[in-house]
């Protein structure tokens, strides 16, 4: 994924946020005006950032092609995300995907097994392998890893990104047997 600063990664979260940004196009300065727009509207976005840096980055991601500026008939701006554009934010998504750790632990083993086909899927299972490792699941066995926490969203997310949902299921379970190091090793004895 091409380099982009934080502040850029963010404008492009709150433009999928909000999907499609209109304004009225009467000014000469209408990317600035949606600049504004976007800094009033969004929380991700600190309040003293100025809107002309967000509106250079608008011209830079309209420029390669992240999102259009298109005039509508009644004559408003519209910003959208490209095709492009919404890959980005999923890889934004992905790169700042984190599973909450709760207080407390419920008692309940996350469980997620696969069984993804090699030939068609091979880049999909591994990024979901890499993915499960850099979140903290366990390995316990070929194509089965634990997590003591809530994160079925977050796999759900992943099966979406990869398209992989046909060979990935989620289990919750109240006992493994002989599960002792897995909870020495989250600290849960």
């Amino acid at each position: 994924m091409k380099k982009y600063s934080t502040l850029t990664k963010n404008v492009l979260v709150c433009l999928a946020t909000a999907g499609v940004i209109a304004i009225a196009a009467t000014s000469p300065f209408t990317v600035l005006r949606i600049a504004q727009h976007i800094l009033r509207n969004n929380k991700l976005l600190a309040k003293e950032i100025e809107a002309w840096k967000v509106s250079r980055i608008l011209q830079k991601l309209k420029r390669n092609k992240v999102i259009i500026l298109k005039e509508t008939e009644k004559g408003d701006l519209v910003v959208e995300l490209t095709e492009q554009g919404k890959r980005k934010v999923k890889e934004i998504q992905l790169e700042n995907l984190e599973i909450e750790k709760p207080s407390t632990w419920d008692g309940r083993w996350r469980v997620v097994i696969f069984d993804i086909p090699e030939e068609k899927w091979r880049s999909g299972r591994d990024a979901l392998r890499d993915k499960l490792q850099k979140l903290g699941f366990v390995f316990i066995q070929k194509s089965v890893w634990v997590l003591p926490w809530p994160c079925e969203n977050e796999i759900l997310f992943l099966c979406e990104l990869y398209n992989i949902h046909a060979f990935v299921n989620i289990l919750t379970v109240e006992k493994i047997y002989n599960d002792v190091k897995l909870r020495k090793h989250f600290h849960l004895l």
